[in-house]
């Protein structure tokens, strides 16, 4: 097949209106920083409308192009990306191109027919489905005993689950041959720490042993009651501070939610040090920069008292973000839920690559530092790491 000939083919598909959706994806070039593309049919004030989602390395992107207008939108994404995997009605196609565009078209045809949703609010497929009943979750009360998630407690429900998506894509850092080490510094009521178990250990079977660490006594026991129920056998809680426990010499993955200004960086500097491959951590109340910041260039913003708490803590985790890439780390900021449920909505992750930090990496660390005149305590744990 010629390559204006598959274009033709395809778009003639579209037409139809019988698509239900597509990948788009291997970009020709790997500097490219659109990684791959989506495509989904939707009814917009009643026009058939495609929903393009461009998936970048750390963000997401949507744009709804009507359908006679799709044309030009593909011939600018097959510039860039050389597969598509198209599912329809009644078959899926499966392109694949040549750098010098010579096209490979596979078609199965679809032994039931499939059907068009073309509702622009589709129900969310969670990694836990909100129809099966959890025994983890109607202990810690968050479903009923039929396994219905409860009206109060479903921003809970859509929390773990956006938690587990986190878990899910760190998979491929943990180790395969040997058991998985987790630690989760204040753990509180460890809801997610039981999910994070629950998803490994019961959904994935994986061989992890988990711990929870937190300061309230009376919390570690309930979680230790709660886990003895479930019989989850390799998860324990256990009182103490992050400063104080020293059981480990190598962990593989450390969580960290909500612990308060400088325990977070404690907990990040943990990390580093036992080695982990996998860091996930929401930070919480970040005073420390907000004491130290004295930067005259910004004092537009830092002169009002609730703009130069705002900055600070963002700053604080840009520098927290960056100190990790600094010592080795492929390191993402990313929205944890939606801000209109919490503004505590960020959560640092980072795989440990071993990567060298380059030069200029450094020269825009050292210069924002300079720019706030700040010493982060982050920065003095890390020192002998970078």
């Amino acid at each position: 097949m010629e390559f204006q000939q598959m274009k033709e083919q395809f778009l003639a598909l579209l037409q139809e209106q019988t698509l239900i959706y597509a990948t788009i994806s291997q970009p020709r070039q790997k500097s490219n920083e659109l990684k791959r593309i989506k495509l989904k049919p939707i009814q917009l004030k009643g026009v058939y409308t495609i929903q393009i989602e461009y998936q970048y390395e750390r963000i997401l992107k949507h744009e709804n192009v009507k359908l006679d207008a799709f044309a030009h939108h593909f011939d600018l994404l097959l510039e860039q990306f050389r597969q598509i995997h198209a599912q329809f009605t009644d078959q899926s196609i499966q392109i694949q191109l040549s750098k010098k565009n010579k096209v490979l078209w596979k078609s199965d045809k679809t032994q039931q027919q499939k059907q068009v949703n073309l509702s622009h609010n589709r129900k969310k497929q969670y990694l836990l489905d909100d129809a099966t009943a959890y025994p983890f979750l109607i202990r810690l009360g968050v479903q009923t005993e039929d396994g219905k998630v409860k009206k109060q407690k479903y921003d809970k429900f859509k929390q773990i689950n956006r938690f587990v998506e986190f878990i899910d894509d760190s998979l491929a850092h943990l180790p395969e041959d040997r058991q998985i080490r987790i630690l989760d510094f204040g753990s509180g009521k460890s809801y997610l720490t039981f999910a994070l178990y629950h998803y490994l250990k019961i959904e994935k079977g994986l061989d992890i042993r988990v711990t929870g660490l937190d300061l309230k006594k009376e919390v570690i026991e309930e979680c230790n009651r709660i886990a003895q129920d479930l019989q989850y056998d390799d998860l324990q809680f256990l009182v103490g501070d992050i400063n104080d426990y020293n059981e480990e010499t190598s962990v593989d993955m450390v969580v960290t939610l909500h612990a308060c200004d400088v325990a977070t960086d404690m907990a990040l500097a943990r990390a580093v040090k036992w080695g982990a491959k996998v860091i996930l951590s929401v930070p919480c109340c970040q005073h420390e920069l907000n004491r130290q910041l004295n930067a005259p260039e910004l004092d537009i913003m830092t002169q009002h008292g609730l703009i130069r708490e705002r900055f600070a803590a963002l700053a604080t985790d840009s520098i927290r973000a960056q100190l990790l890439t600094l010592v080795g780390y492929e390191t993402q900021i990313l929205e944890f839920i939606d801000m209109e449920n919490t503004p505590k909505n960020i959560l640092i992750r980072a795989y440990f690559t071993g990567k060298k930090a380059t030069q200029e990496e450094r020269i825009k660390y050292d210069s924002f530092i300079a720019l706030l005149n700040v010493n982060p305590f982050l920065q003095n744990e890390l020192k002998n790491f970078m």
